[in-house]
C-alpha cells in the first residue's frame, strides 16, 4: 500500500474508477491508495496456497479466491484485495457487478517488506470488524512461518504461529487444513 493517499473521493466515485482502471486501489474512509505489484515468490506462495485450498474445499460449500476480488469493510469505509479468501456459504456481493465481497470467512495476506506492519496492523484493525469472519493469515515470504489468528466465541482473537514444513494450519471455520510444506511448495530460500 502507497504511504500517502492519492486522492479523496466518495465510495461510488472510487468504485467507478475502480472497476475501469488498469491498477488496482485500495479506499479507506474517503483516501485512495495505489498498491503496489507482488514479487515473484508472492505470486507463487499465493498460487500454491489458492491450487491447495481449491483441492481442499471441494464439495464442502465453502470456495475460495485470489487477488482481484475486492472486499468492502462497510464499518471503516475500506475496499482492499487481500491475497487469498474462503467464503464458506453464499457468497453476498456490494451490487450487482459482483466483484465486491461482504462476507469473507478466511482473509489471508502473504507479507513483503513493505505491507508487514500495515498487514499486521491498521489492516487487521479493519479485518476485525467483518462480523463474517472467523480466520486471519500471515504468510511470511522468506520462510516457512505463519501467523494464524482465530475469532473465539466472546469475539476477541486468538494467535497461533506455525514454523517450519511439517506444521499444519487447522482452519476450524473452512473445515480443512493446510500445510506449511503445501504452502511452499517448489521455493527454495536458499536458491532465491
Amino acid at each position: 500500500m502507497a504511504t500517502q493517499p492519492t486522492a479523496r473521493m466518495s465510495e461510488e466515485e472510487y468504485l467507478a474508477q475502480e472497476r475501469a482502471a488498469e491498477c488496482r486501489s485500495e479506499y479507506i474512509n474517503g483516501h485512495v491508495y495505489l498498491m503496489a505489484g507482488a514479487s515473484w515468490r508472492h505470486v507463487r506462495i499465493v498460487r500454491n496456497i489458492l491450487a491447495e485450498l481449491h483441492q481442499l474445499l471441494r464439495g464442502t460449500g465453502c470456495q475460495s479466491f485470489a487477488i482481484d476480488l475486492r472486499v468492502r469493510v462497510a464499518p471503516t469505509r475500506m475496499y482492499t484485495y487481500p491475497d487469498l479468501g474462503i467464503i464458506c456459504g453464499q457468497p453476498r456481493f456490494a451490487d450487482d457487478q459482483q466483484d465486491t465481497l461482504l462476507n469473507p470467512t478466511v482473509l489471508i495476506e502473504v507479507l513483503s517488506d513493505s505491507t508487514r506492519s500495515y498487514d499486521r496492523g491498521e489492516k487487521f484493525a479493519h479485518y476485525r470488524r467483518l462480523e463474517s469472519l472467523r480466520d486471519y493469515l500471515m504468510i511470511e515470504p522468506d520462510a516457512p512461518h505463519v501467523e494464524h489468528y482465530r475469532r473465539l466465541e466472546d469475539a476477541s482473537w486468538n494467535l497461533r504461529e506455525y514454523d517450519g514444513l511439517e506444521a499444519v494450519v487447522t482452519l476450524a471455520s473452512a473445515g480443512c487444513e493446510l500445510a506449511l510444506s503445501r504452502i511452499y511448495e517448489d521455493l527454495d530460500p536458499a536458491k532465491e
